[in-house]
C-alpha cells in the first residue's frame, strides 16, 4: 500500500488525549498504520526535506476527517425485515414474537446477502469497525457467511457468535425451532474462534461469544461461553442487558434478582465483557459497570422506537462506564447509520422524561463523536483505533461540510455533522485501503445488491407464510 497523504482537511480530529483539533490538517499514513498527523503545510514540509512523494494524495478540501466510527452492536440479518414489527408500534417482547417465524427461514445465503447490504450502509455513514450479533443458525446458516461479506468489502469487524437455547417450552420467549442444543453452540463457537480469531494488534477480524439474553439462553450456557472465552486471549463476551423494564421483571421472577446481578453470579463482569443497551441499570449497577470495567453500548434509535426508554449514558460516563454506541438490529432502527446514531444519542440524552431532568448541556456534539470513536474503541478492547494518533491503525474517515446541509455551519464544522443532517461519508480508509472514495464503495453496484437483498427478503416472507 505504501504512503498514503490525506491532506487540506478543513479540520482533522484527532481525539487524541488532547483532543487536538488541526485546521488545514493532514494525515500521513505507511501501509495500514498512521504515521503522522499535522498541517498539511509540516506535513509536506517534511516530506519534502526528506524527498519522499506519497504513493497516494488525497485531497480533502471542505472535509472534517475524523478516526474511523465504531459500531459495538447490530444485528445485519435483520436488514431483511426492516419495518416488519416497528411499524405497528410494538414493544421488544411482542415485537421479537413478531419476527422469529420470518426469523427461522433464514439460511446462509440470507446471512450473506444482508450482511454485505448493512455492512455497505455501515461503511457510506462512516463506520469502518462493526460488532454484530448473529443469533439465528437456522437453515445451515453460519458466522462464516457474514465474515465472508465483510472481507469482500473491507470492514473491520467483530462477529460474535450469538445463541438461544431457552425455548418457550422451558420458560423462555423464543419458539423452540429457532433455539440450539448447547453442545453444538459450544462446539460451533470453539471451531469459530480456531478458523477466525485474530488477537494481534491491528486485527481486522476478532471473535466474541453472545449468548442472547436473559429470557432466550439457560444459565449454564452463559457460564460455559464465558469460560470458554477466557480460554482464548482477545475472545469478549457480549450479551443484551436491561433492556427494558418487561427484561428486568422476567429475571426478577425468574432468578431472584435484576439483570445486572444475575449476569455477575455467572461470571459475565470485567473488561472483557460488553452489554448492549443498559437501559434501565440503577446508581449501584452503574458504580458496579465501572468497577469491573464492563463497557455498555448505547442503542439510541433502537431504544426509541420499541419504546425501552432513555439509558443514562451521562451518569454512566461521569461514574467511569466505558460506553459506545451502536445501530443495533436494521428491524428495530430501521437504518444502518452510525454518524446518525451520534446524533440520536446526543438528542436523547438531553430530552426529560419522568426522573430524567431535561437538560440542553447534558452531552455536547463532540462527545457524542468521541462516544462513536474513542468509547467504541474502549468497549471492544480496542488501542489501536478509536483515534488519529501515530501507531495507531489507519482507519479515517471524511465527511464534508460543503454541502447543503451544512450551509451556514462554517463556525464549527466539526460539532455540524452531530447537530445538523447526519452526512454521507465521502471517503473511508481502513487498515490503509480505501473502502469508499467520493461517496461510493468502489466495485459494488448497489442496484444489484438491493435487488439480490430484497428477493431474499421476500423469500423469508413467503417460507414464513407458508409455515403458518
Amino acid at each position: 500500500m505504501g504512503l498514503t497523504l490525506i491532506e487540506k482537511a478543513r479540520v482533522l480530529v484527532t481525539m487524541d488525549p488532547a483532543r487536538r483539533e488541526i485546521e488545514d490538517g493532514a494525515v500521513l499514513i505507511r501501509d495500514r498504520v498512521i504515521e503522522r498527523v499535522d498541517t498539511s503545510a509540516e506535513l509536506r514540509r517534511d516530506l519534502e526535506t526528506r524527498g519522499i512523494e506519497p504513493e497516494r494524495c488525497i485531497d480533502a478540501s471542505d472535509c472534517v476527517v475524523l478516526p474511523g466510527l465504531v459500531n459495538c452492536h447490530h444485528h445485519l440479518f435483520q436488514t431483511l425485515t426492516r419495518s416488519v414489527a416497528t411499524g405497528a408500534g410494538k414493544s421488544l417482547f411482542d415485537w421479537l414474537q413478531t419476527l422469529y417465524p420470518i426469523w427461522a427461514e433464514l439460511d446462509g445465503d440470507a446471512v450473506y446477502v444482508s450482511a454485505r447490504l448493512g455492512l455497505a450502509e455501515l461503511l457510506l455513514s462512516g463506520a469502518t469497525t462493526v460488532a454484530d450479533h448473529l443469533y439465528l443458525f437456522s437453515n445451515g446458516a453460519r458466522l462464516d457467511d457474514e465474515i465472508r461479506a465483510a472481507r469482500e468489502l473491507g470492514v473491520r469487524f467483530h462477529p460474535t457468535r450469538g445463541s438461544m437455547s431457552l425455548g418457550q417450552s422451558q420458560g423462555g420467549l423464543p419458539p423452540d425451532r429457532v433455539c440450539e442444543d448447547e453442545a453444538d453452540i459450544l462446539a460451533d463457537s470453539a471451531r469459530v474462534i480456531a478458523d477466525f480469531h485474530d488477537p494481534d494488534p491491528y486485527s481486522m477480524l476478532r471473535i466474541g461469544l453472545a449468548p442472547c439474553s436473559p429470557f432466550s439462553v439457560t444459565a449454564g450456557l452463559m457460564r460455559e461461553s464465558a469460560a470458554l472465552a477466557r480460554r482464548h486471549p482477545g475472545v469478549r463476551l457480549h450479551t443484551h442487558l436491561a433492556e427494558t423494564l418487561d427484561e428486568n421483571r422476567f429475571c426478577e421472577q425468574h432468578f431472584g434478582m435484576r439483570p445486572l446481578a444475575y449476569a455477575e453470579s455467572l461470571g459475565w463482569h470485567g473488561a472483557d465483557v460488553w452489554f448492549a443497551h443498559m437501559v434501565h441499570p440503577d446508581a449501584d449497577e452503574i458504580a458496579r459497570l465501572a468497577a469491573s470495567g464492563s463497557g455498555v453500548c448505547h442503542c439510541p434509535s433502537s431504544n426509541m422506537i420499541l419504546a425501552s426508554g432513555i439509558a443514562p449514558v451521562r451518569e454512566m460516563l461521569d461514574a467511569g462506564v466505558g460506553v459506545g454506541l451502536g445501530v443495533d438490529g436494521s428491524a428495530s432502527n430501521d437504518g444502518n447509520q452510525l454518524l446518525g446514531e451520534a446524533r440520536q444519542a446526543m438528542l436523547l440524552q438531553r430530552v426529560g422524561w419522568p426522573g430524567f431532568e431535561s437538560r440542553a448541556d447534558r452531552v455536547s456534539a463532540r462527545e457524542a463523536l468521541e462516544l462513536a470513536t474513542l468509547g467504541g474503541a474502549r468497549v471492544l478492547g480496542r488501542d489501536d483505533i478509536g483515534s488519529l494518533e501515530p501507531g495507531k491503525a489507519a482507519d479515517c474517515v471524511a465527511f464534508r461540510v460543503d454541502d447543503l446541509a451544512h450551509a451556514g455551519a462554517g463556525g464549527d464544522p466539526v460539532a455540524a455533522l452531530v447537530t445538523c443532517a447526519p452526512a454521507q461519508a465521502w471517503l473511508s480508509v481502513i487498515d490503509g485501503r480505501v473502502v469508499v472514495e467520493h461517496g461510493a464503495i468502489p466495485g459494488l453496484d448497489l442496484a444489484v445488491l438491493i435487488a439480490a437483498h430484497d428477493a431474499a427478503a421476500a423469500k423469508l416472507r413467503k417460507c414464513a407464510a407458508a409455515r403458518s
